[in-house]
C-alpha cells in the first residue's frame, strides 16, 4: 500500500467513512472516537482487516459465530494494530495526549490525510428548532478548531471533513456563518476549501441522504474539489433487503442468521454480501400492539395508494401523543418499491416508527443489518456494544450517525485520481 495515502481519522465513529477510504487503497493511521462502543467496533473492524491481510479470516468468522469473547479475540490481534484506535473526546485538556498516541503509531510514516466530521447535532437544522437558543451556545459548535489543531501539526496534503446539510444556515452568536468560519481558519493554517452538498442517492447508494463534504488542500490552488459521477441505484430497496430471513417484531437474533441463497447481484456487487461471513444483527425490536396496528395501516396506505400516514388520520383511539400539529410523519414506511429508503439517522436507536418494513406480513420496524445495508455496510461488519455482545440500541446508532460506505469509497476514488494527476 503506497506510504502517499496515509490518513487519521477523527470524530471516527463507527467506522463507515474509513471503511470506504480503507476500499479506495488508503491506509489508517489512528481512528479518534469518543464513544466507548463505537470505539470497540472500529478494533474489530482493524482486525478483520488485519486478518484479511494474514489469509486468516477464519478467526473472525469464530468470533462473529460466538465460539470466543471480545477481550480475548481482540487480545490475540497486533497491539499496534488495536491500539490504533483512540477512545478519547477530542478537546483542549486531551490534545496533546492524542497527539502523543498518534505520534507513537506514525514509526516515521507521514500522515498525507485526515478525515472526519464533528458531531452534528449543533449544526443540523432540527437540533436547532428544538433547542431555545438555536444551539447557539452548544460546545459542539467549535469543534473545527480541534481539527484544525490536526492540521497544524500533521500538514496532510488534503483533508476531508463531513457534516450535515445545517452547516450552510448554521451561525455562532454574532450571526456569523459557522461554514464561513471554518473556512477561514482552515485558511489560517494554510490550507483552500471547497465543499458540495452531495446526495448519496445520486452515487450509487440506496438512500436519501445529503450531506455537506468539505475538502481542503494544502497551499493555495482551487478547483481540487473531488467531483463525483453520477449514478443513481436503480436496484428496489425490497430487492436489497429480501434475501435476510422472515421475521416478526420481536423475532431474529444478534448471532449469526441463515439468509437465502438467492440474492440481488447488487449486493455482491458493491461489496455487501459476502457468503463466506455470518450475518449478524437482524434482530427486530418489540413493539406495542397498538403500534404494530399503526405500522399496518402504514404500510397498507403505502402499497396500496403510496400515501405516506399522517399522524392525525389515524383512528382516534391509536392516537396517544399530544401533538397533533407537527412531525406528522412520525410513522413512515422504508418502501420496498423505491430504489432508495429516507435517511438513515440516529434516532432510529430511539423507536422504530420512522422505520417501518415494507413487508405488512412482518409487520415490524428495520433491524441493525436492513439499516447497515442501507447506509452500504458489508454484512461481515459487526458493531459492538460497551459490554460484549450484540445490542440493538448502540448498534442503530453507530449505523445512523455513519458516512455510507458506498459514497465514501467514491469520494475516497475521486480524491486519489485528483492525487495522483
Amino acid at each position: 500500500m503506497s506510504s502517499r495515502f496515509n490518513y487519521l481519522d477523527l470524530f471516527a465513529g463507527a467506522g463507515g467513512l474509513s471503511e470506504g477510504f480503507i476500499r479506495a487503497g488508503f491506509n489508517p493511521i489512528a481512528h479518534v472516537e469518543m464513544d466507548r462502543a463505537a470505539c470497540h467496533t472500529l478494533r474489530t473492524r482493524m482486525a478483520y482487516h488485519h486478518l484479511k491481510k494474514e489469509g486468516n479470516l477464519k478467526q473472525y468468522t469464530d468470533y462473529l459465530k460466538g465460539n470466543t469473547k471480545r477481550k480475548e479475540f481482540h487480545g490475540s490481534i497486533p497491539s499496534d494494530v488495536t491500539k490504533s484506535v483512540i477512545n478519547a473526546e477530542i478537546g483542549e485538556k486531551t490534545l496533546s495526549d492524542i497527539f502523543r498516541q498518534i505520534d507513537s503509531l506514525l514509526k516515521n510514516r507521514k500522515v498525507n490525510l485526515i478525515i472526519g466530521g464533528p458531531p452534528c447535532q449543533a449544526y443540523s437544522v432540527i437540533g436547532r428548532a428544538r433547542c431555545p437558543n438555536k444551539m447557539k451556545n452548544d460546545p459542539r459548535n467549535d469543534l473545527y478548531f480541534f481539527y484544525a489543531k490536526f492540521l497544524e501539526k500533521y500538514k496532510p496534503k488534503y483533508f476531508v471533513f463531513e457534516n450535515v446539510p445545517g452547516l450552510l444556515s448554521a451561525t455562532d452568536e454574532q450571526d456569523n456563518s459557522y461554514l464561513d468560519l471554518m473556512k477561514d481558519v482552515f485558511r489560517e493554517y494554510g490550507y483552500e476549501t471547497e465543499f458540495e452538498m452531495i446526495n448519496a442517492k445520486n452515487h450509487g447508494v440506496p438512500q436519501n441522504r445529503k450531506r455537506i463534504i468539505l475538502v481542503g488542500k494544502k497551499g493555495k490552488s482551487k478547483g481540487f474539489y473531488p467531483k463525483l459521477d453520477f449514478c443513481p441505484s436503480h436496484v428496489l430497496v425490497g430487492k436489497i433487503l429480501s434475501d435476510l430471513p422472515f421475521i416478526t417484531a420481536g423475532g431474529g437474533t444478534g448471532g449469526p442468521s441463515s439468509i437465502d441463497s438467492k440474492a440481488e447481484q447488487w449486493l455482491y456487487n458493491v461489496g455487501i454480501r459476502n457468503d463466506e461471513m455470518p450475518v449478524t444483527l437482524h434482530q427486530a425490536r418489540c413493539n406495542r400492539k397498538e403500534d404494530l396496528e399503526i405500522y399496518r395501516i402504514a404500510v397498507d396506505l403505502w402499497n396500496k395508494k403510496k400515501v405516506r400516514l399522517q399522524y392525525n388520520e389515524l383512528p382516534k383511539q391509536l392516537q396517544t401523543h399530544e401533538n397533533k400539529s407537527t412531525f406528522l410523519n412520525r410513522f413512515n414506511v422504508v418502501a420496498g418499491n423505491l430504489s432508495y429508503s429516507h435517511t438513515i439517522v440516529a434516532h432510529i436507536a430511539m423507536d422504530g416508527h420512522y422505520y417501518i418494513h415494507y413487508d405488512i406480513e412482518q409487520n415490524r420496524s428495520l433491524t441493525p443489518r436492513e439499516a447497515a445495508r442501507l447506509q452500504t455496510f458489508p454484512d461481515d461488519y459487526y458493531f459492538e456494544s460497551h459490554n460484549g455482545g450484540p445490542r440493538r440500541t448502540p448498534a442503530y446508532r453507530q449505523i445512523g450517525n455513519a458516512v455510507p460506505v458506498l459514497l465514501a469509497q467514491k469520494i475516497a476514488e475521486k480524491l486519489k485520481e485528483n492525487w495522483e494527476s
